[in-house]
């Protein structure tokens, strides 16, 4: 009987140089195991295959030398130890992200939250060619957004509040971007300047900067054959409503107009950059 090898990739089973043998790629949502999850795995790859698991650069994690033979058992107590297999071709991978909020202390955003979000409405979707989102907390930008077809950055808009302000002027020694300046007894804040990192109300010992979470994108990076840097273009989001009907767009953009095994960043520049950001920038505006 012949074996669909593109439906066992569609699984996550990737061919290994070894005849009938399988690299089998795990669904690791924002880099995210429970030690649980961790156990099974390591069962599964004592039992099934020689003993060693790999740590993917997306954060995922691969059992190597999964036999053809073993495949559905295999499948069966992943999914009892609640631990899926994840997507390899043309689908939307896995969604990584750094720690965020919930555990950094840079971090603008709840990443891990965003992520499983994210997943559970993009994950395994078919399209033209593989789609990478990558979610990363802060300006330090550790998960490195800008290397995704799309790419979340977390940011805050800040107000500063006078009457908590004690004009010591450590937010203006905080800002990299020289945004902030004192005149008088007001703290000024240049918006062009502004990167939305959110330094100054992180290290304000009086509270005197209120931050809200918001969300920076970048489009059509890509890391591979191709090496290109996602693009920002438009404002700080400040809602998850408006941050998929984005991506929606984005997505939608990407299915209409791409050929076959072309990457996102190549259908936009062959359709043109023009096209694409005039339909982001509606779907901004809602």
């Amino acid at each position: 009987m012949a074996v669909n090898y593109k439906a066992l990739k569609d699984e996550g089973f990737m061919r290994q140089v070894q005849q009938d043998n399988f690299s089998l790629r795990l669904k690791v949502v924002g880099g995210n195991l429970s030690s649980e999850q961790l156990l099974t795995i390591s069962e599964i790859s004592k039992k099934y295959g020689d003993g060693h698991v790999h740590l993917t650069s997306r954060q995922s994690v691969e059992i190597p030398f999964i036999k053809l033979e073993d495949v559905e058992a295999v499948k069966k107590e992943l999914e009892a130890g609640g631990v899926n297999t994840s997507v390899c071709g043309p689908h939307v991978r896995t969604v990584t992200a750094c720690q965020g909020s919930r555990v950094c202390p840079s971090g603008c955003i709840d990443t891990y939250a965003l992520a499983l979000e994210v997943s559970d409405r993009y994950f395994g979707r078919v399209l033209p060619h593989k789609f990478k989102i990558g979610i990363t907390g802060c300006r330090n930008n550790c998960l490195k957004a800008e290397e995704n077809d799309f790419g979340v950055k977390g940011g805050l808009t800040v107000e500063w509040i006078p009457n908590a302000c004690t004009l010591c002027g450590v937010c203006i020694k905080a800002c990299r971007e020289g945004a902030l300046t004192q005149s008088g007894s007001e703290i000024l804040r240049d918006v062009d300047k502004c990167s939305n990192c959110g330094r100054c109300a992180k290290v304000c010992p009086f509270h005197a900067w209120k931050g809200n979470p918001g969300y920076l994108l970048t489009f059509g990076g890509t890391f591979g054959n191709m090496i290109a840097k996602g693009e920002q273009f438009i404002p700080i989001i400040r809602d998850k409503e408006t941050l998929f009907r984005v991506a929606d767009t984005a997505l939608a953009f990407f299915e209409k107009h791409a050929r076959p095994g072309e990457r996102f960043r190549g259908a936009i520049n062959r359709v043109g950059w023009d096209s694409f950001k005039s339909e982001i920038e509606a779907a901004y505006k809602g």
